[in-house]
């Protein structure tokens, strides 16, 4: 894509082929700096950023060359800003970069094209369609409720600043894709700001002194989101276990390994049992949390390493937990602090602290290769990997505080939004040096730009148990769906859900419909939430079980259907759910947000409305869709369809290679359940 800058009257024009991308006039500057001094103050992972702002005087005086801009204050003052165009595979990159010395803020002000809607932003929860709002980017807790007008947020906010908003979110990525078939990226990792708040106007901000803008062009997009793929990395295919059948998590020490049987005897088809608590437990007034020392607790599995053994020759493996933060009571944060490999107070060579809600944690400093080296080998390796785990969650990763002192001396505003990178290098790192790559698995919510070259599966990270708008069940569709336009091929959720506070409880309803939408996700797997004794559990009533177990089979039967989507996904990078508009790009598919495409062939539409019985669905042209419960033709556009518990609104393409396979879900899945 030739792009060039075109000097005009009182300014310049960025033009890329046929699109004009910036307008940049003395009285509507599109480029501006600022100085600025930020408040940050994070309550266990929750953020409030402020920042004392100054703007700096216009630069009137533009010397405009095809691949350069220069802006001066007065003619004959040194360059303050230069602008420069670098040509890259499928597009350009724009470099901004600023001479005032205390210069710490940019914006770019790019022009939104006519009739475009804007996607990305890493995982969102709470839109897919980006535009009328702006979207901060820096990982966080994304809270609970996310919904300032819920009781349940205002409660949360006055706690400790943890209600959250529709844009905070565990994964956020200064990257969104156009419409026109455009993409454009920020290379920082500084705390920015993507703003479509001005139907005219698409702007980028961010706190630092340079940068680079990416921009990548195809004919379609498809391919753009392949490009993104190539451009963060690709992800490894899924192991045939972790699609094979449910991840049943349960955390009740040796009873988990009894209610594995029941639940199998039950019908249910399980290809791994997730018990976060191999640590330990430490119960709090939030609920059960872990011990956070990472090493098998022999006292809540004895002989864990053998139970492992006879659950993988049953063909079950087993999956743990683990997170890059060492409670201070614990032997590892000792054994850390011995070795220099915590990060450090501003004011003492003292290890930093973080609260992590009644217990205490030092953090392992991942920009010293040798913690780095340290948590691969010593944690997951030995830890972990040797005794038989398979798989685990691989936690937290957005808490980095932004007033400690790191090995490489880099500036923790610019590391924060890279921790969670960094912490998914060291999970990648131990599982390679272990020739297991494409065989264990970890599964992530935090992230930001480079994530996907890491980090093999993601997950939604902690919605409530309930079906509300910002936080419910919902949520997991847009978090899949835009995580996938940026390279992440693989997402999936806690199935029934996490966090229950506040007397809110998990409902049948819930559970089940929430298990209707595990089936139909590249991973299905289960979690007890936070307050598991307080809350519906797959196996609480035999009805619930039922329905589980029907879903797992539908799921079980997918397998050869998902290991081809694994290798399209390894080939070409397209994720696994793919929202309509990938493949039917009209008006109505592009604001269609609560249903997607699983792959080419399926077309999904949840239930995420409590009590219902039957929902609209848009059926998209072009194509002949066949129910796959009755096996009626579905007429193109939107009408509604009867969804009874046990058969979700699916619909399969009339055409498709796998439609013997797709006609016979009715057969695995039984009785109708409910």
């Amino acid at each position: 894509m030739n792009a060039e800058f075109r000097a005009q009257d009182d300014g310049f024009d960025l033009v890329a082929g046929a699109l004009t991308l910036l307008r940049h006039r003395g009285a509507s500057p599109a480029i501006t700096a600022a100085v600025g001094d930020p408040d940050v103050v994070m309550i266990r992972g929750n953020f409030r950023m402020e920042d004392r702002r100054r703007d700096l005087a216009p630069l009137p005086i533009m010397d405009v060359m095809p691949d350069r801009v220069e802006m001066r204050s007065h003619p004959g003052a040194p360059s303050a800003l230069t602008l420069s165009l670098v040509p890259l595979d499928g597009g350009f990159a724009l470099n901004v970069e600023s001479h005032i010395g205390d210069c710490n803020r940019l914006a770019v002000e790019l022009v939104a094209q006519p009739h475009e809607h804007v996607w990305g932003g890493g995982e969102q929860m709470s839109y897919l369609r980006l535009n009328g709002r702006r979207f901060p980017i820096w990982t966080s807790e994304p809270g609970v409720g996310r919904d300032k007008d819920r009781e349940l947020t205002q409660i949360m906010d006055r706690e400790g600043m943890a209600g959250g908003d529709y844009w905070t979110t565990n994964y956020p990525q200064p990257t969104f894709l156009s419409s026109h078939h455009y993409a454009c990226h920020l290379t920082s990792t500084a705390y920015a700001v993507l703003d479509f708040s001005d139907p005219a106007a698409n702007r980028i901000a961010w706190w630092e002194g340079c940068g680079r803008i990416e921009f990548t062009f195809a004919d379609d997009l498809p391919t753009l989101v392949e490009a993104l793929s190539s451009r963060f990395g690709r992800q490894p295919k899924l192991p045939d276990w972790a699609i094979g059948g449910a991840i049943v998590g349960l955390k009740q020490g040796m009873a988990s390994f009894d209610r594995l049987h029941k639940i199998r005897e039950a019908g249910a088809v399980v290809s791994g049992l997730w018990c976060e608590d191999w640590v330990g437990i430490r119960e709090t007034s939030f609920g059960r949390r872990l011990f956070w020392d990472w090493r098998w607790s022999a006292a809540r599995y004895p002989d864990l390493p053998g139970h492992i053994a006879r659950l993988r020759a049953d063909g079950i493996r087993f999956l743990g937990y683990v997170n890059p933060y060492l409670a201070i009571d614990g032997g590892m944060f000792t054994e850390a602090r011995e070795l220099g490999f915590l990060a450090l107070r501003l004011d003492s060579d003292e290890p930093y602290i973080v609260d992590f809600g009644e217990f205490d944690c030092g953090i392992v400093d991942f920009t010293n290769p040798a913690a780095a080296a340290w948590f691969a080998d010593r944690v997951i390796g030995r830890e972990m990997l040797d005794i038989g785990i398979a798989g685990w969650m691989a936690d937290f990763g957005e808490y980095l505080p932004t007033d400690l002192r790191l090995h490489d001396g880099s500036d923790p505003m610019l590391a924060h939004n890279r921790w969670p990178v960094l912490w998914a290098e060291v999970n990648a790192r131990a599982i390679a040096a272990k020739g297991m790559t494409g065989d264990a698995l970890f599964f992530m919510r935090a992230g930001h730009s480079g994530v996907q070259a890491h980090c093999p599966l993601l997950w939604a990270g902690d919605q409530c148990v309930d079906f509300s708008r910002h936080d419910g069940i919902g949520t997991v569709i847009t978090a899949a769906l835009s995580a996938g336009l940026v390279g992440n091929a693989y997402s999936h959720s806690d199935v029934g859900g996490y966090t229950s506070l506040h007397g809110l409880v998990r409902t049948a309803d819930l559970l089940k419909r929430w298990a209707e939408l595990g089936a139909f996700s590249p991973v299905m797997r289960t979690h007890e939430g936070n307050r598991p004794d307080d809350n519906l559990q797959i196996d609480s009533t035999p009805d619930i079980l039922h329905h589980f177990a029907a879903m797992t089979r539908v799921h079980a039967a997918l397998a050869p259907y998902l290991r081809s989507l694994c290798d399209d996904a390894a080939e070409r990078g397209l994720p696994l759910q793919r929202p309509l508009f990938l493949h039917y790009p009209t008006e109505a598919c592009y604001a269609c947000e609560d249903q997607y495409l699983l792959g080419g062939d399926l077309l999904v539409a949840p239930i995420i409305h409590e009590g219902s019985l039957d929902r609209e669905v848009l059926i998209p042209a072009d194509d002949e869709w066949v129910h796959v419960w009755t096996g009626n033709m579905m007429a193109a556009g939107r009408c509604r369809v009867s969804a009874p518990f046990g058969a979700p609104p699916v619909f399969y393409r009339a055409d498709s290679a796998f439609a013997p396979l797709f006609r016979a879900l009715s057969m695995h899945r039984g009785e109708l359940v409910g």
